[in-house]
């Protein structure tokens, strides 16, 4: 009975992969300057939670489809989970190949230690995801990395701190290395070419990881992205004769939508950089995960005050707290808050900002003067990893009275609308 449950399990794999087996009549190069045409979707291209139409976009000539599948922050990671399982066996079903990319957001740290241990959690959310999904089938691109943004803290909605190039490529390093060395695929970066310039070292281990550019207003059937006015980009995957060691290149964000049956106006397309063969080889490699790479649920967790700051009654009170798993390493899902002891008084306003993976400041505004007995809570929505509590206490002090600033009578001045397609290839 053991070997015919054998027999008949290789069997049905066998099927199963030949449905999705590799079939170059599939990779027409019919995008612009004949490369294989692509585009990559997210939440935006389901308004109102209209569906894809993924035969049209096959009929269109779209020949894979980056769809966004995770993202550091847990509102976003659950909006993307959404559509990545509505989204990615739709695609397949319509001979479309597919990929999903998650968006990174770094840590508001300097400590190198600290920013391996988030870029290592960060990878294992991406992990974890994959193996939510079944792993890599032979129709799967490799995981992207989106990094398009360095900022790690904002005062009043602008940034008030920026990482800096070092430790902006140690981060996509580790975060890299890690992905590898669990799925034996490749991961691509995704970056613009100015953001790689300024932001990112010319690193040799960075550039042995392919590349998925996005470089606006230049035409792939007679220009090579990289090109600026003047002169090229210098970073990890500039070549010697001023053009980029490219693998995908998002070329325009105006694509019209309703061609390749996507609801909407506009969408992202992107061209493939060689031959139908080439193209194949990136889906060569499965990744089948084990029960150890599944997503936990309800994983215990430790926590910790790692600084708290009392304040007067103009001024927030401020905790940072740190979250962590069994093995010490940091939580990638959840949040914090502040519970008072005394379910008469107010427990403030609160805002939570997540400086890093698994490292909260919460600060509490609005409170009367007087003194706090409370507790600051963990809570993860998502499930994976446990509550937790602990107790705390602060004071808060009577402030002098704001004297109230009139509010200045300005009469708004009319802007004309901005083409955001402006310069862009709109096909």
């Amino acid at each position: 009975m053991k070997k015919l449950f054998l027999v008949l399990t290789l069997t049905f794999s066998l099927v199963a992969n030949t449905a999705l087996a590799f079939n170059p009549k599939e990779i027409a190069a019919v995008g612009p300057g004949d490369h294989i045409h692509g585009m990559d979707i997210s939440y935006w291209q389901h308004p109102s939670g209209s569906s894809i139409d993924f035969k049209k976009m096959y009929a269109a000539g779209i020949r894979f489809v980056m769809i966004k599948g995770a993202d550091a922050h847990d509102a976003a990671d659950a909006q993307a989970f959404k559509y990545l399982k509505i989204d990615r066996p739709a695609a397949q079903a319509a001979r479309l190949y597919t990929g999903f990319y998650y968006y990174a957001y770094l840590p508001d740290s300097t400590d190198a230690a600290y920013i391996i241990k988030d870029a290592t959690a960060q990878a294992q959310k991406v992990i974890w995801r994959l193996s939510s999904i079944g792993g890599y089938n032979l129709r799967d691109l490799p995981v992207s990395l989106d990094l398009e943004n360095n900022c790690v803290r904002s005062t009043n909605g602008n940034c008030s701190k920026y990482m800096n190039r070092n430790n902006v490529t140690l981060w996509a390093k580790t975060w890299l290395d890690a992905v590898f060395a669990k799925t034996g695929k490749k991961p691509f970066l995704y970056s613009y070419a100015n953001f790689l310039e300024q932001n990112v070292a010319r690193d040799s281990q960075l550039r042995a990881y392919p590349l998925w550019m996005a470089h606006y207003s230049l035409n792939p059937a007679t220009a090579h992205p990289n090109q600026k006015n003047v002169g090229c980009y210098a970073h990890a995957w500039s070549n010697a004769n001023c053009t980029a060691n490219w693998q995908f290149w998002q070329y325009t964000s105006c694509g019209i939508a309703d061609k390749y049956g996507v609801p909407g106006n506009r969408v992202d397309l992107n061209v493939f950089a060689g031959t139908s063969a080439q193209f194949l080889k990136l889906m060569r490699k499965t990744w089948v995960p084990e029960e150890s790479d599944v997503l936990p649920v309800n994983e215990a967790t430790s926590m910790n005050i790692t600084d708290q700051s009392s304040s007067d009654t103009n001024a927030p009170v401020k905790v940072t707290v740190d979250v962590v798993r069994p093995d010490g390493t940091p939580v990638v899902a959840g949040t914090v808050n502040f519970v008072n002891a005394d379910s008469t008084m107010s427990s403030g306003t609160q805002t939570v900002a997540r400086s890093a993976s698994g490292r909260y400041v919460l600060s509490i505004n609005g409170l009367a003067a007087g003194s706090y007995v409370g507790a600051i809570n963990f809570v993860d929505v998502t499930g994976t990893h446990a509550p937790n509590q602990l107790p705390i206490t602060f004071t808060v002090t009577q402030g002098p009275t704001p004297t109230p600033k009139p509010t200045p009578t300005t009469t708004p001045t009319k802007k004309p609308p901005v083409d955001s397609c402006a310069g862009q290839i709109r096909i």
